[in-house]
């Protein structure tokens, strides 16, 4: 069996899928061939380099398996038609993702921000008013494996918290559920406001004026779910008129965030290049969930990990 990955791993990794796999060919290279491409039976990539005419050409695909949990970029009509099975790495973006969010809810509470610039400019300041996370309410929109994580390591903290999906059903760690429906009613109960969603058709600029009149002005955006739940204009009119008191954002539409942007300015916004996800565990912890799923995939098994439903897009 052939394939093709335009994720090239380190030699670890390489050599744990020779060993554990000795009968399969991997090719790894950076882009799609044309040669290699109509070969291949299973793709491994990170799903945004994907077309149409990429599924076209691959005479003998059968499985892709997206190193990312981000979908929107995949040409699902293409994939759909061929029926053509996708996985992703649904789950593996829990931990660096929670800890970035702590990280940035406690870098905003103590000043830190501040505290740097001070340093450098060797300012001694006892006066600076400094706050806790305990006692703090956390709005956790999207509660899947990342918003359950940032719940949890929110209640290490002492902290009430919220959460949104869209059944409504309970979760671990989340002291209230509420549907999306709720959103509005929701909001001014908040003092950190995390969004933990994909980008689907009920997502995109699933935040309006409206939600942003409703938050506590002294409450917190945090954005590491994709930047189009908000239009960019909606949410910088929201922070120059005083309805927030802060923003973390790591993700925009579209990216990178352009030189010359507000945000980069605003002091009321903090921005990352959109690197929350990011781990040196990354790779490691994507190849297991592949090698998971190769194992059931030779075996003609049913058992995969994070099977994706096309029609759903997630």
């Amino acid at each position: 069996m052939f394939l093709l990955s335009t994720i090239i791993p380190d030699e670890s990794i390489q050599t744990r899928m020779k060993d554990v796999f000795p009968d399969l060919t991997f090719v790894y290279q950076a882009g799609w061939t044309d040669g290699p491409l109509s070969e291949a039976e299973v793709f491994i990539t990170y799903g945004e380099d994907l077309t149409e005419e990429i599924i076209e050409k691959a005479n003998n695909l059968k499985w892709i398996m997206v190193m990312s949990a981000g979908m929107e970029l995949l040409p699902f009509k293409a994939i759909e038609k061929r029926g053509i099975m996708v996985t992703n790495a649904r789950g593996i973006h829990k931990i660096p993702m929670a800890e970035y969010t702590i990280g940035m809810l406690l870098q905003y509470e103590k000043k830190l921000k501040l505290l740097m610039k001070n340093e450098r400019e060797e300012r001694w300041d006892r006066k600076i008013e400094v706050g806790e996370l305990n006692g703090k309410t956390m709005l956790v929109i999207g509660t899947g494996d990342i918003g359950g994580e940032v719940a949890r390591l929110g209640k290490a903290f002492r902290m009430t918290t919220l959460g949104m999906n869209r059944s409504g059903k309970p979760v671990e760690h989340i002291d209230h559920i509420y549907t999306l429906e709720c959103l509005l009613e929701v909001m001014p109960k908040a003092d950190y406001i995390v969004s933990v969603l994909p980008s689907t058709d009920e997502t995109v600029h699933l935040l309006q004026e409206e939600h942003f009149k409703a938050m506590k002005e002294s409450a917190v955006f945090i954005n590491i779910g994709r930047g189009d739940l908000v239009k960019e204009e909606v949410l910088q009119h929201a922070l120059e008129s005083g309805e927030l008191a802060h923003a973390i954002l790591d993700v925009f539409d579209p990216e990178p965030l352009r030189k010359g942007h507000p945000f980069w300015r605003m002091e009321n916004v903090t921005v990352t290049p959109h690197l929350s996800s990011k781990s040196g565990e990354y790779l490691p912890r994507t190849f297991a969930i592949f090698e998971n799923n190769m194992i059931e995939y030779l075996k003609a098994g049913k058992e995969f990990i994070n099977v994706i439903d096309l029609s759903r897009g997630y």
